[in-house]
C-alpha cells in the first residue's frame, strides 16, 4: 500500500512534491501557458486549485528542476532558465477600509525593495510597483514574471458598501496599470480570482490580458 497522502488544502508546489504527496500531472499545460502566451487571468471558486498553480509557476519560473523530476515539463522544458518572481497574495487580509488594502500592497512593495532598491521620487503605489519591476529586471539581468493571486479579495468584502467598492476598484486599477508601463520589463504574469465583475473596470488598460 502507498504511503502518500491527498494533497487536500496543499497550496504550495514545493511541499508537495518534497512532502511525498500524490500529484496529478498538470505540468504540459504549465508549460504551454508559459510558453505561448505572457499575461494571463484565471477565474475560479475558491479551492479550485489557483494557488496552487500560481505556486507551480513560480518554481517553474524560479528554474526549480529538481522539483518536477518525472513529471512532463521535465522533458518538455531544456534550457530551465531562472527568472525574478514578484508574487502577490491579496488572500491574506480583512479589508475593512482603503488604508488596509494601501497596508497590503506597502508591505509587499517594501519586501520587493529590500531586494532592488528604492527610488526617493517614487511616491504612489504604482510607481512603486513599476519601479521595482524595473529595477528587478535590470539587476537580474532577466524579464520579471508577475504572479498575483485573489485580485478580487478586497472587492469582494466590500460588497453592498459602493463607495468602498469603487476605491478600490480605482486603487487596484492604477496598481496593476504598472503591469503596462512597465511591459518591456516583464516575461509573464498571471491575475487569478474568484470573480469577473470588476475585470473590465479594473484590468481595462490591459488590452492584451488573455482570460482562461
Amino acid at each position: 500500500m502507498s504511503n502518500k497522502i491527498y494533497p487536500i488544502g496543499v497550496q504550495n508546489f514545493e511541499s508537495l512534491r518534497k512532502d511525498g504527496y500524490f500529484y496529478v500531472d498538470k505540468t504540459a499545460l504549465v508549460y504551454l501557458l508559459a510558453t505561448s502566451g505572457r499575461y494571463y487571468f484565471l477565474s475560479r471558486p475558491r479551492r479550485f486549485g489557483k494557488s496552487l498553480l500560481l505556486s507551480t509557476l513560480e518554481a517553474y519560473f524560479e528554474g526549480k528542476k529538481e522539483l518536477f523530476a518525472g513529471l512532463a515539463i521535465g522533458q518538455l522544458e531544456k534550457d530551465w532558465e531562472r527568472y525574478p518572481v514578484l508574487h502577490l497574495d491579496l488572500n491574506t487580509q480583512e479589508y475593512n477600509s482603503v488604508d488596509s488594502l494601501k497596508e497590503k500592497l506597502n508591505i509587499a512593495l517594501t519586501e520587493w525593495e529590500k531586494e532592488c532598491g528604492a527610488e526617493p521620487a517614487e511616491k504612489s503605489l504604482s510607481t512603486r510597483f513599476e519601479g521595482i519591476i524595473k529595477r528587478t529586471s535590470r539587476k537580474m539581468g532577466q524579464r520579471v514574471v508577475i504572479l498575483i493571486d485573489e485580485y478580487d479579495k478586497p472587492m469582494l468584502q466590500a460588497i453592498g458598501k459602493p463607495e468602498l467598492q469603487e476605491a478600490y476598484r480605482s486603487l487596484l486599477k492604477s496598481f496593476y496599470g504598472a503591469l503596462k508601463s512597465a511591459d518591456g520589463y516583464i516575461r509573464f504574469a498571471m491575475l487569478t480570482g474568484v470573480t469577473k465583475f470588476s475585470k473590465v473596470s479594473v484590468f481595462s488598460d490591459l488590452n492584451n490580458l488573455k482570460d482562461i
